[in-house]
């Protein structure tokens, strides 16, 4: 999945949690956090992979369940002893869902979810260097995989928008001025 989807997949995941839970749409610093962290296992793992070799592919590191579920809970204890609880449930949401949401078209073979376990499960090198991120987006281009991430992005608008576009508030200060 690209960007774009993991961002609106976890913000929707979030606002609910943050609904349900809090009784309240996601205040501030959560929704910037659930954003970063829907995009962190990439952050991670792209660079690692792509450009400096060290991993054997872009999905291994902060992809991997045995990575991902020690660190949401480090990162939900300090949280919740700083008195920001709601920031630990954001990280655990996106970086959980990235995870989880990526390992989806192993469902209809589209990957291998090996991923998930790595290094207790080996995954399978590049053949040949990185990827060029042009040639995975024009592979991605008539999948209905990647065209359903621009639905799951505009009911994310959607709804961003009814939460009072949470996260917005520091940057829209500042414009005001």
């Amino acid at each position: 999945m690209w960007p774009l989807g993991h961002v609106a997949i976890a913000y929707l995941c979030y606002s609910l949690v943050a609904r349900t839970r809090y009784e309240r749409p996601p205040d501030h610093v959560p929704a910037v956090v659930v954003v970063f962290a829907s995009l962190f296992p990439d952050l991670v793992d792209k660079p690692l992979a792509w450009y400096l070799g060290v991993l054997p592919t872009g999905r291994t590191l902060a992809h991997s369940l045995l990575v991902l579920v020690p660190l949401v809970l480090v990162v939900g204890l300090v949280a919740d002893r700083a008195g920001y609880a709601a920031v630990g449930v954001a990280f655990a949401i996106g970086a959980l869902s990235h995870a989880l949401v990526d390992a989806l078209p192993a469902l209809w073979g589209g990957t291998d979810p090996s991923f998930l376990l790595w290094p207790a499960l080996p995954v399978e090198s590049y053949e040949s260097g990185s990827p060029s991120v042009l040639a995975l987006l024009a592979d991605s281009l008539d999948d209905p995989y990647f065209l359903s991430e621009f639905v799951f992005a505009a009911i994310a608008l959607v709804v961003w928008r009814r939460d009072g576009y949470p996260g917005l508030a520091p940057i829209r200060s500042r414009i005001q001025r």
